[in-house]
């Protein structure tokens, strides 16, 4: 049954991270929390099929992983004490079993707290939320960070057993220990809401509910830290790009470059909210790189049409952007900002240099924005050789389709 299927895997994406984080709050096992939620959807396949889908999928989700997790506790006598902390967990009047199970609002805010304890390595604290909170497999997460699936692994491993032995407490902390978390919590946010916005692997480019849950998130982190320039910069900044989400899919699926976007699409609210967020975070008068990213997408949303977008301050804030993140991406997107406001060869020349360091191996976006600059520069060969090798490591169908595309025009 395939809309079955279709069913179930949009119960995944939506509910999937609400499952772990509350179990992960019941069992305080995280290993037993993502395998129960597991088995909880493989359940679903079968019952769902048989009696519907549930009024309240993510309800039924949660009560049976939770079962399946008491289940498995009771087996083991090693987790009678754990049962027992489950029980007194459980409200009254919700007992195992029930048909449903109250919505626990900072349960997700809670394990992305833990994942960014101090304790563990920035890597590792990114990496973990977006396995237990997004449900990306190692080897999704692998991609994201350019790093071998094998390595990854290793890291999730370690950050369990680090928050094992370490007793780190699933809780948000204290307001006064919120400060040495901030950078990871918002790092972690910035992450999940680009896997939602740009897919890393998949048949969907977008994926709506991580988008809606990282913004949930950050307007919350906001609220707890309304000192925080950052925090503020970020909401911005994803206020900003999510204002654009409607318009970069097509209705056949077919992935839509800014420049071709249809503007009418565009949330005004949400670019006017994404501004004003921005401006009350500059006048704090702390600058920081998320404020930066923010003032950029500021660029592109308020331009009323592609041919009015200030390409020149954009690539002075790209400028500004690396100093604070000195990151090869981030030189790519200087390169594409260069390109429009200097020529395709003034940007061809910076993408050059970018590939022959050897940083950005494996990385789509490099072939493809080389194959983009060659195009417009008419040096057709080169453009279909760089549009293979992009179309060769795209993860998601939306951009193989349009990189096969490009690469039909320039052979024809």
């Amino acid at each position: 049954m395939p809309y079955l299927n279709a069913e179930v895997e949009a119960a995944f994406r939506d509910e999937w991270g609400q499952v772990v984080a509350t179990l992960i709050g019941l069992t305080g096992d995280w290993d037993l929390a993502e395998e129960c939620a597991a088995e909880a959807f493989a359940v679903a396949v079968e019952r769902w099929a048989r009696d519907g889908v549930p009024r309240r999928p993510g309800a039924w989700l949660t009560t049976t992983a939770r079962n399946r997790a008491i289940d498995r506790l009771r087996r083991d006598a090693v987790g009678a004490t754990k049962l027992r902390d489950a029980a007194a967990l459980v409200p009254p009047g919700d007992v195992p079993g029930s048909a449903d199970v109250p919505e626990i609002a900072d349960d997700r805010l809670r394990l992305i707290f833990t994942c960014c304890h101090p304790l563990l390595p920035f890597e590792a604290r990114v990496a973990l939320t977006l396995r237990t909170l997004a449900g990306l497999t190692t080897a999704e997460i692998a991609r994201a960070f350019l790093v071998p699936e094998a390595t990854m692994a290793q890291r999730l491993v370690r950050a369990k057993r680090r928050i094992r032995e370490a007793g780190i407490p699933y809780e948000v902390p204290a307001g006064h220990l919120l400060p040495e978390r901030t950078s990871a919590v918002l790092g972690v946010l910035y992450l999940l809401f680009n896997e939602g916005y740009a897919a890393s692997a998949g048949k969907d480019l977008v994926r709506t509910a991580l988008c809606e849950e990282a913004l949930r998130l950050a307007r919350t982190v906001v609220a707890l830290l309304p000192s925080s320039a950052e925090a503020r910069g970020l909401l911005a900044l994803l206020l900003l790009h999510d204002a654009r989400r409607a318009s970069r899919v097509s209705a056949a699926g077919e992935l839509v470059p800014l420049a071709e976007q249809d503007r009418s699409l565009w949330s005004t609210p949400l670019v006017a909210e994404g501004v004003a967020v921005l401006e009350t975070a500059l006048r704090m008068g702390t600058p920081g790189p998320y404020q930066v990213q923010a003032a950029i997408a500021a660029c592109h949303a308020t331009a009323p049409t592609a041919g009015e977008t200030d390409w020149r301050q954009i690539a002075a804030l790209y400028g500004e952007l690396a100093r604070y993140v000195p990151s090869p991406v981030v030189e790519l997107n200087r390169a594409v900002a260069v390109a429009m406001s200097s020529g395709p060869a003034a940007g061809l020349e910076l993408v050059d240099r970018l590939t022959s360091t050897g940083e950005l191996a494996g990385y789509h976006l490099l072939p493809a924005t080389r194959a983009d600059l060659l195009r417009r520069l008419a040096r057709y060969p080169e453009a279909a050789d760089a549009y293979r090798a992009a179309i060769g490591l795209a993860a998601t169908d939306s951009e193989r389709r349009y990189l096969a595309g490009r690469l039909a025009e320039v052979c024809a």
